[in-house]
């Protein structure tokens, strides 16, 4: 299978990291990248095979490839991807999938318009402890689900305000992009259509007085700050500060999300938390029982409430892949949709409706209003 790939950054290397691999059966025959020089140089000896382009139009005009990744930063998203939705192509797309109302609407007519298959980069619905979750919930163990309180407390928070991730013009702010995953496997997991959002979202930590474009490694402080860039586990990238004027981003939000027979869910979100207050998961509550699980631990238990049982599940993942093992069967499942072999497990559907809820608890947030969940 020859792919092509728009916008070679860090995800996508990661998620596919050989440029050919025969165990696979896949090459990446083509790059379209801005940086498609320095991408040439990197990549040296292993690129042999690989034609290179200035912008994803000359790329899709040029070669025959049989699917497309697109890994651009996420305002390109959506252009990105009605390119190749027009011309029909097996696509996997990075989420957020739309940063804006607009963009929202122009890619749902534009799927709507297209016989495109396409894999939205949702792994958490895929890893075994949602799988797991799934299974349970669905046997009717702990009874119908009527009440979710999800959390994600992220330790890593510092590369939202050190990178270009601190530029809501380009992420769409935080809910798009760490609660856009949180909303889809709650979607999946209890299986009901979304109605109505009210959120709120702060900025108490990551403020303050220091001149806009500063970095760390001009700052007289970049000794003692917690969040200097200087500091190993603090590199992200790039090393602007996170107590400047320009820093962008709240750093806690919060969303009550209301469901079509009335159950809500309560998710929140925090990116000042670190080491051991990590936290990623969800507690799902039913008459019968209460099941809970979390990615930091890798452990999945369930509640019986009217006998004196609690079940625990330790998902081995020594030898799994990233986010907890989502990832590997993300691409395993773009390859075999390419092959024309399986259908897409996360589809554009599940992201345009994820993207739509991230839209409406920031529209909450900052209007201070409940919002209905119905397309612009």
């Amino acid at each position: 299978m020859r792919l092509g790939v728009i916008g070679y950054g860090l995800r996508v290397s990661s998620i596919f990291p050989a440029l050919q691999s025969e165990e696979l059966g896949y090459s990446i025959a083509a790059i379209a990248d801005p940086k498609r020089d320095e991408l040439k140089t990197r990549l040296g000896e292993e690129a042999r095979h690989t034609q290179f382009f200035d912008n994803a139009d000359e790329m899709l005009d040029s070669c025959e490839l049989d699917g497309i990744i697109i890994g651009t930063r996420c305002d390109l998203h959506t252009d990105m991807a009605l390119k190749v939705l027009r011309r029909h192509l097996p696509l996997y797309l990075e989420k957020p999938v739309a940063t804006t109302y607009e963009d929202l609407s122009r890619l749902k007519a534009g799927y709507e318009a297209s016989r495109s298959e396409v894999v939205v980069s949702f792994p958490l619905r895929n890893t075994p402890l949602v799988r797991l979750a799934k299974e349970i919930i669905d046997s009717g163990k702990i009874g119908t689900v009527e009440h979710v309180q999800a959390v994600n407390n992220v330790p890593y928070g510092g590369v939202y305000y050190h990178s270009w991730y601190r530029d809501e013009r380009i992420t769409g702010g935080l809910f798009l992009q760490k609660a856009t995953h949180d909303f889809d496997y709650i979607n999946y997991l209890i299986g009901l259509k979304p109605i109505a959002v009210c959120a709120m979202k702060s900025k108490r930590v990551f403020t303050g007085t220091k001149p806009a474009g500063l970095k760390c490694s001009n700052c007289e402080e970049n000794r003692t700050c917690e969040e200097s860039a200087l500091k190993p586990h603090n590199r992200h990238g790039d090393d602007y500060c996170s107590f400047a004027e320009d820093t962008g981003n709240e750093d806690s939000g919060g969303a009550l999300l209301r469901y079509e027979t009335g159950m809500h869910v309560n998710y929140s979100q925090n990116f000042f938390a670190r080491r051991g207050a990590a936290r990623r998961g969800a507690r799902l509550l039913g008459y019968k029982g209460t099941l809970e699980f979390d990615w930091y631990t890798n452990e999945l238990k369930v509640y019986m409430h009217h006998e004196a049982r609690v079940e625990t599940h330790a998902i081995d993942v020594s030898a799994m892949d990233g986010h907890g093992g989502g990832d590997g069967i993300l691409v395993n499942n773009f390859l075999q949709a390419v092959r024309g072999k399986e259908r897409s497990r996360t589809t554009l559907g599940d992201g345009l409706l994820s993207a739509l809820l991230c839209l409406k608890a920031n529209e909450s947030a900052e209007t201070n209003t409940f919002q209905n969940v119905e397309w612009p």
